[in-house]
């Protein structure tokens, strides 16, 4: 993927959490998503409106009819984050990444165990 195509997966915290809400509830009524935003977010009706426009106009979400959908899926703007942050604090090092964030806490035998079948996966 090129550096402009990730560049759409980038969504700032407020935005991440109101992408949330919809992936959560999609297909949702525009009006159904002002009054979920207002018990989740504490948003007005015109900030989700702001926000929903913007996102629309960057291709993330997409509102027709009043209906409001996600054109990106919640695992790739996850992927996109997390590579962020792997390149930038990290060097782009995954075993830096993982030895910081373990920060010296033990993994359970399952987790270890899905951790391996991932590794594996990913190397064949």
């Amino acid at each position: 993927m090129e550096a402009i195509e990730l560049e759409a997966y980038k969504l700032f915290d407020a935005e991440y959490k109101f992408a949330c809400l919809i992936w959560d509830n999609e297909p949702i009524n525009s009006t159904e998503l002002v009054k979920l935003s207002k018990s989740k977010l504490g948003w007005s009706k015109s900030t989700t409106y702001t926000v929903l426009r913007k996102l629309c106009e960057r291709g993330i979400l997409r509102n027709e009819q009043a209906v409001v959908t996600a054109l990106i899926k919640k695992t790739e703007a996850q992927k996109y984050e997390s590579q962020t942050v792997v390149e930038k604090a990290f060097d782009g090092s995954l075993p830096q990444f993982l030895t910081a964030f373990l920060g010296g806490k033990k993994l359970s035998r399952k987790e270890a165990e899905e951790l391996k079948r991932i590794i594996e996966e990913s190397t064949q």
